[in-house]
């Protein structure tokens, strides 16, 4: 065994990307704190093909050099917009039929193993890494789910948490 070299990986270009079909997912950041979080979101949209990731309230929004860090340049790829109200980006996607999901833990919740993505398109909320997603933002969302975790701390980091939804529903949806 031994390492591939980056130009083995045959990885598509920008350009090629941004032509290629896009998982039906739209990513939505609700308060996002850290920039560092925020890119490393972008990279993980960029592996698993999200289409769009709409950055609310006090996330940071590209450029900027935090996000420029930990995204690697997916923040070139991948398309992204501010709305300054979640709640404003959420009415915008039910209007064009989308599935509002919040990745929170609700009295509510589904486990990510157990969700079943047959509604689509859907958009992801994930919320401010202290806080979590506002509560005016969770009484929006069709439904909430959680990804089971066992240890003695109730939460992952959310860039961690992001890229595990996302290759999770990204491989239901894919299939």
């Amino acid at each position: 065994m031994r390492k591939l070299k980056n130009k083995e990986l045959k990885r598509i270009d920008i350009s090629e990307f941004k032509k290629t079909k896009k998982t039906p997912l739209i990513v939505i950041l609700d308060n996002v704190r850290s920039a560092l979080n925020v890119g490393a979101i972008f990279r993980s949209c960029d592996a698993f093909l999200i289409r769009k990731i709409i950055l609310c309230g006090v996330t940071a929004c590209p450029p900027n050099k935090e996000i420029r860090k930990s995204a690697l340049g997916s923040s070139n790829s991948v398309e992204w917009e501010y709305v300054k109200e979640t709640k404003h980006a959420i009415t915008k996607l039910k209007k064009m039929g989308y599935h509002i999901v919040a990745i929170e833990q609700t009295n509510k919740s589904i486990m990510l193993d157990k969700f079943s993505t047959q509604k689509e398109p859907i958009a992801i909320v994930f919320g401010n890494e202290v806080t979590g997603i506002s509560e005016i933002v969770i009484k929006e969302c069709d439904v909430s789910i959680e990804i089971p975790q066992y240890g003695t701390k109730h939460s992952l980091n959310i860039s961690v948490a992001a890229g595990i939804v996302m290759w999770d529903l990204s491989a239901k949806i894919n299939k």
